[in-house]
């Protein structure tokens, strides 16, 4: 391998891990801006998406500059692939993370309410999930990446279960908070959807490590 190359895929290396740390950092400020009924901190998540943005589309160009000037093979060539696909799924996390804190946003100009889901352990293991699919990445750590595909129907689940308690809460005859309620279950879509993405990047991880697709093989470990 040229140093040349070698040059180029560690400062890939190192954008994709400030894009990972900077995604997952913006998730966690909108989760407490939802906890806390803190309407600053939703807007810091809100006006910083574009930076996200703009760092997606660096790693993407720095891809297929490597590409184009190096024609990687073997290792080099299946990271290159797997961060054009995980470059996307960090993106998509970061619009999530907006998502909830604009619902975050409007929460907090309603009248105080108990949150009748089981909002917290929902967001706990979504986040989980998310760092550990990154910790994986960082690392290159195979166990960890196959024990977050393992837990993605746990969160499956949660947000199942939520849609029962919403249309249970829903029926109630005081509507007085269906609105904060609605953004309230809506919150718990965003959270599954960070948890596929986060499971999405766990796959990418393994297919860098082994080369082997792991998409579509439900529970399969190994």
């Amino acid at each position: 391998m040229s140093v040349r190359l070698q040059r180029d895929v560690e400062k890939l290396k190192k954008l994709v891990i400030s894009l990972a740390a900077l995604v997952e950092e913006r998730f966690r400020t909108a989760i407490k801006s939802v906890e806390c009924r803190d309407a600053q901190l939703a807007r810091t998540v809100i006006d910083g998406d574009i930076d996200i943005d703009h760092r997606e589309v660096d790693i993407e160009e720095e891809c297929l500059k490597i590409l184009a000037l190096h024609q990687p093979v073997a290792d080099h060539l299946r990271y290159i692939v797997a961060v054009l696909k995980l470059n996307n799924d960090l993106e998509r996390i970061g619009d999530l993370a907006v998502n909830i804190a604009e619902r975050a946003e409007f929460i907090t100009k309603q009248n105080p309410m108990e949150i009748p889901f089981d909002y917290v352990t929902m967001s706990q293991r979504a986040g989980e999930m998310l760092q550990q699919s990154l910790d994986s990445l960082v690392h290159m750590d195979l166990d960890l990446a196959y024990q977050v595909c393992a837990e993605d129907d746990e969160v499956d689940t949660m947000k199942t279960n939520m849609q029962a308690q919403f249309a249970q809460e829903i029926r109630k005859e005081d509507k007085e908070n269906v609105e904060a309620l609605i953004h309230l279950f809506l919150i718990s879509r965003h959270l599954e959807r960070i948890a596929d993405h986060a499971t999405n990047i766990a796959e990418d991880v393994i297919y860098m490590i082994t080369g082997a697709i792991h998409r579509h093989k439900g529970h399969q470990y190994k």
